[in-house]
Order: C-alpha cells, then structure tokens, then sequence
C-alpha cells in the first residue's frame, strides 16, 4: 500500500472551513438580507401592516402618519443591511443598536413582549457578528 498524500492547504480553504467563518458568513448574509427586505416591505405592507408595531408615544413624537414614520424606517433599515454587506464590523454594531431601540419600542406597546424577546435574539446575533466580524478581520490583516 503505497503512503496517502494529500495537497497542502492553502490558508483560504483553511479559512473557508473553520466553522467560526462560516458562522460570520452565515450571520452577515442574513443580517444583509433580513434588514433590507423588512427595510422594502416597510414601503408596501405585504407582510404585515407595520404601523401596528410603532409605539404610540413614538407616533406622537415623529412628524406625519405612523405610515410615514414607516418609510423612514424602511430607509434606516436598508442602509443597515447594505452597511453589513459591506463593513460588517460597523454594520453588526449599527444592526443592534437599531434594534435596541426597537426593542424598547416593542416594550412600550402592551402585547408585543414576544417580539421584543425575539428581536433581542436577533441583537445578539447581531453583536456576535461584529465581534466575528473584528476577530477575521484582524485574521486577515498582514502580521
């Protein structure tokens, strides 16, 4: 039986498949998707009427309708997930600080506690994605 070679491996393909990247990329791909599509929806109300989710203390203090709060929004939140696609590392952090004032929003409407759990879910795996973001950034930076 002659000895098994097997090729070297290059530092990419090393990179490509250590779990921890793949859970950057897992994160960044969602939180770029995600934000922007909610961010689009915000414009045409196909998923849910999203002017339900805005507090009403928030609807007093904000110019216009709930519905043109929305839009404002929808903006914010498209930018969010273009600011993840291309700097993660102040995307992910731009990303949980939005939805820690969603969060608080969702605190301030009786019945919503469900949602604010979940979102704060979401914050986490936003924080976890920047802080992956700095750790393969660093990885990737000549020594």
């Amino acid at each position: 039986m002659s000895p098994t070679t097997t090729a070297p491996v290059t530092p990419r393909r090393s990179l490509a498949a250590d779990p921890g990247y793949q859970a950057f990329w897992i994160l960044r791909t969602g939180f770029t998707v995600a934000p922007i599509l909610f961010g689009l929806d915000k414009f045409a109300n196909l998923l849910v009427d999203w002017p339900i989710y805005l507090a009403p203390w928030i609807n007093d203090v904000v110019p216009g309708s709930g519905q043109a709060a929305m839009y404002a929004v929808g903006v914010i939140e498209i930018v969010a997930g273009i600011a993840v696609a291309v700097a993660p590392r102040f995307g992910g952090w731009l990303v949980a600080g939005w939805l820690a004032g969603i969060i608080v929003n969702l605190l301030t409407i009786p019945d919503h506690y469900d949602i604010a759990l979940r979102d704060f879910g979401l914050l986490l795996g936003a924080v976890a994605l920047a802080r992956l973001a700095e750790h393969y950034h660093s990885a990737r930076q000549p020594s």
